[in-house]
């Protein structure tokens, strides 16, 4: 009797071991010569150690289509389970590339879509780690099956629980939109890559030339076409970028967020940005200026830092409250809103709303950006998904005009008339219709008539200077009420501590409907 168990035993730690070795030592060897990690290895660098616990390890396909039944692999290409990273429980996937390159097949897309059904149950962040050459073409059109049915828990696991997504090599055709339809996607410089059609397809079809890392690349995602939010280095710097995201956003939807340590006083004065923003309105500054003298302890994690510049987005802790924030960059394109800009941040309201992560909006915009690119490219449509965005946001609210506040941008930044719980200004703030020499060429345009030389300069100048002395300042505003306070920037830290801690309650009912429906 004692044989026949120490047999089985025996027996299973045999197929534990084969399970490990993927397809194969020369396969492994040839994923670390192109610099990449194994399945495996990626999952141990990225949770805590000794957390791991593996689901669904012996799991093999049942094709037996072009000689399939003769080649299988324990796993059958994706190692799926549950670990724990900073303590917090999340459920990951992560495709072996060295088993017929990942490729997925009905046994594979099962294995996913049990670990994701796992995820939302139990309400736990939901990681992916994309490595695979698409659809597994012996398996037909079960292998697009699979992808259909991870998409559809891509879309009900939305809101509920963050959906991290890893490219960690090729991921091409109907794979790419799984990361798509997740919250963040991480790339790495050089070995990772995403498209729908490949260099071959479009040479065929439209005869340009073009390379995957040209086409889409880690650089090309994140800095032109906005698809990755992160762009990595190495796929070590991807596993520490996660890590640092995941100890900014909640497991889940409705989960009572736990504080962030500091040993950054609070009540300390923001000596550094005192004067940060400019005398002169036209010269530019660096908002990350102000953003990394207010949050704790200098930290603050950017989120699709390579595109869009002109705004900023990220994530950060006030207090220990872990927030998000949302700020024009008066250093690129004066900080004016666009196609591109609008876009990005009313995709980070959006999820910061999801999941209960207030938000601090630092406001200096002279407007939109003018053109007849953006206008043929629908700045119309696309600049009023910020504004839908912030208008259906119910997390906490607080907006702080640090300079220029102009026009419909002034209503789309988190205005006081689309319901943020607290407006506030620095006395540098500059809120108005549009800028003075715009305002003076319009109305003034009689005054100005038949004047020439000095005496139209003198006149022009003396209406500006009028007109700043009326717009150019919050005080107008403030007398309406759509100021809440006039702060000095180095009361800016503590202002905003106070007021989260005075909103941490906040409860906002909305109207009963089926869901509202934004301009896609």
């Amino acid at each position: 009797m004692s044989q026949t168990l120490e047999g089985k035993r025996q027996l299973l730690l045999k197929l534990r071991k084969a399970s490990e070795v993927g397809g194969g030592e020369a396969r492994i060897n040839k994923q670390h010569e192109q610099g990449k990690y194994t399945a495996r290895e990626r999952i141990e660098r990225l949770v805590d150690p000794g957390s791991f616990l593996e689901f669904d390890r012996f799991v093999v396909h049942k094709s037996n289509n072009v000689g399939m039944d003769q080649n299988k692999f324990l796993g059958d290409g994706v190692v799926t389970g549950i670990a724990t990273i900073n303590n917090q429980k999340v459920a990951l996937y992560s495709q072996d590339f060295t088993c017929w390159g990942g490729a997925l097949g009905a046994a594979h897309a099962k294995k996913i879509c049990k670990i994701m059904d796992f995820a939302l149950e139990n309400r736990i962040p939901m990681i992916g780690m994309n490595d695979s050459g698409g659809a597994r073409i012996q398996e037909g059109v079960e292998g697009l099956a699979g992808y259909g049915e991870i998409f559809y828990r891509n879309v009900k696991c939305s809101g509920v629980i963050p959906q991290i997504s890893l490219i960690m090599g090729p991921c091409a055709g109907g794979a790419v939109y799984s990361p798509a339809l997740t919250d963040f996607i991480f790339m790495v410089d050089k070995t990772s890559y995403m498209f729908v059609t490949g260099p071959e397809v479009i040479k065929t079809v439209t005869h340009e030339e073009v390379t995957k890392e040209q086409l889409g690349g880690a650089q090309a995602h994140a800095e032109k076409s906005g698809v990755a939010q992160f762009k990595c280095i190495n796929e070590d710097e991807c596993f520490e970028r996660v890590r640092e995201l995941l100890s900014y956003i909640p497991p889940a939807n409705f989960t009572k967020a736990t504080a962030k340590y500091t040993s950054d006083i609070v009540y300390r004065d923001n000596v550094k940005i005192k004067e940060t923003v400019p005398a002169n309105p036209k010269k530019p500054y660096d908002m990350k200026e102000i953003i990394f003298d207010v949050v704790d302890d200098a930290q603050f994690l950017e989120v699709h830092k390579d595109y869009a510049k002109n705004i900023i987005v990220g994530f950060a802790s006030v207090g220990g409250i872990k927030i998000g924030i949302v700020a024009n960059q008066p250093a690129i394109l004066a900080g004016v809103l666009d196609i591109a800009s609008s876009e990005k941040a009313a995709r980070f309201v959006r999820f910061c709303d999801a999941f209960d992560i207030p938000i601090l909006t630092l406001v200096d915009v002279p407007g939109f950006l003018p053109g007849t690119e953006q206008e043929f490219g629908g700045i119309i449509k696309h600049g009023s998904k910020l504004l839908y965005a912030y208008s259906e946001a119910t997390v906490p609210l607080i907006s702080i005009i640090t300079r220029k506040s102009y026009g419909g941008a002034y209503l789309v930044m988190a205005s006081k008339h689309i319901k943020t719980d607290v407006n506030l200004a620095y006395p540098t703030a500059e809120i108005a219709v549009m800028g003075a020499e715009g305002a003076v060429n319009i109305i003034h345009r009689g005054d100005l008539e038949g004047l020439t030389g000095k005496a139209f300069d003198d006149k022009k100048a003396a209406l500006m200077a009028e007109y700043e002395d009326n717009f150019a300042n919050p005080y107008r505003a403030a007398e309406l009420g759509f100021m809440d306070a006039i702060i000095l920037p180095e009361e800016t830290r503590k202002r905003v501590y106070e007021y989260l801690m005075a909103l941490k309650n906040k409860k906002q009912e909305k109207p009963k409907r089926k869901h509202g429906n934004i301009q896609l």
